[in-house]
């Protein structure tokens, strides 16, 4: 049988009922959690000038699916991520609020090419951003936050795993002055090549990788490692972020990961559950630039689609869905949904209560299950 050419991008897919609405589930839990804590929501569009949405960054451009606006007759993209239009709200529609600001927000993005792990170039992001502070206080809050959106969408156990972006700064910056260049060395401390990192003279952060694994002991191996005292601040702060949450989550340190961690500067971390190869979500401090200035910033980011696809938010509908048989009273229809119930009304003698996925038949003296 010949095949049909695609009916949607590669990528693209439609969401049928069930999954749409336990999206729609999962989306209102962790939105309501973060506004528990005091996060505003907003609601960027999908689509900008190409400017604003890549700036200057090289690689963000590179990731932008781009078209031209008959109107204005200017480069237009659609969104790959929403962090970077809160920080366009914050300073711009938002820039006389105080500060700091909490924000928070859920949308659609699309990616102009997918990776191997994430094979869909659409996705659902759900995030949370805090404006005008990247202090520790402030990195113990987003984290905090992000781990109460997940338990409120029932979605554990998890794995925080700790990042210092700038560590590598920091390090060929001070003490371990390198010859080779600097994007090469973070290069082979994320792939975790201790042959390369030999080969282009950067012995010395081969202890770096031995500092990878659960927390407490990648810690020790850390503060070991530096023996001049330049990451102390750094691995103060990460005990300091990582107490309150001790006790709720698996805690890991990767201090040299820099995948997903373009625009982080000092902090970072990533989300893990089990069954996902790759991240649920990722967070950190970073910069917003405003004008020639910069306003500090930590936030996260949740991308639950495939929790969803596995199963996360999904409910047996037909046990709220009630059908309503030819001639059934009004009044008593609009009762039931008043009460949460969903009604299907015939239309027919024909029509099947089971065929249509109700679980219950509306009866003279109330709901009487199929």
């Amino acid at each position: 049988m010949t095949k049909g050419p695609a009916l949607l991008p590669e990528g693209l897919r439609d969401r049928l009922p069930a999954q749409a609405e336990a999206a729609s589930r999962v989306t209102r839990a962790l939105v309501d959690a973060m506004r528990a804590h005091g996060y505003g929501r907003v609601s960027p569009p999908l689509a900008e000038f190409r400017e604003t949405l890549g700036g200057d960054d090289e690689r963000s451009t590179r990731d932008l699916l781009r078209f031209t606006d008959p109107v204005s007759q200017r480069t237009l993209a659609l969104r790959p991520d929403i962090t970077r239009q809160v920080g366009r709200i914050a300073t711009s529609l938002l820039a006389g609020a105080p500060r700091p600001l909490r924000l928070c927000y859920a949308g659609q993005v699309v990616k102009l090419r997918a990776s191997q792990l994430r094979p869909a170039r659409e996705m659902l992001q759900v995030g949370a951003e805090l404006i005008g502070s990247d202090s520790v206080a402030a990195a113990r809050e987003i984290v905090t936050v992000a781990i109460d959106a997940l338990d409120a969408a029932g979605i554990g156990p998890v794995t925080i795993d700790f990042t210092l972006p700038d560590v590598v700064d920091l390090l060929a910056g001070g003490p371990l002055p390198v010859e080779a260049d600097i994007q090469q060395l973070r290069d082979e401390l994320d792939a975790k090549d201790a042959g390369a990192l030999t080969r282009i003279g950067a012995t010395a952060y081969l202890p770096l990788l031995r500092a990878t694994g659960p927390f407490d002991q990648a810690i020790a191996d850390l503060r070991a490692f530096d023996t001049t005292g330049v990451l102390t601040a750094r691995i103060d702060a990460l005990e300091a972020i990582a107490a309150p949450i001790r006790d709720r989550v698996t805690l890991t340190l990767d201090p040299t990961e820099r995948h997903g961690f373009a625009y982080q500067s000092w902090f970072g971390f990533q989300i893990f559950v089990p069954g996902q190869g790759d991240a649920v979500g990722r967070g950190g401090g970073y910069s917003i630039p405003v004008g020639e200035q910069e306003e500090s910033a930590v936030g996260f980011s949740l991308y639950p689609d495939p929790l969803i696809d596995a199963g996360l938010g999904a409910e047996n509908m037909a046990e709220r869905r009630i059908f309503l048989p030819l001639g059934h009273d009004p009044a008593l229809a609009a009762s039931l949904r008043a009460d949460d119930w969903q009604t299907v009304a015939a239309l027919s003698e024909s029509d099947d209560a089971r065929a249509l996925g109700c679980g219950f038949i509306l009866g003279r003296d109330g709901p009487v299950e199929v």
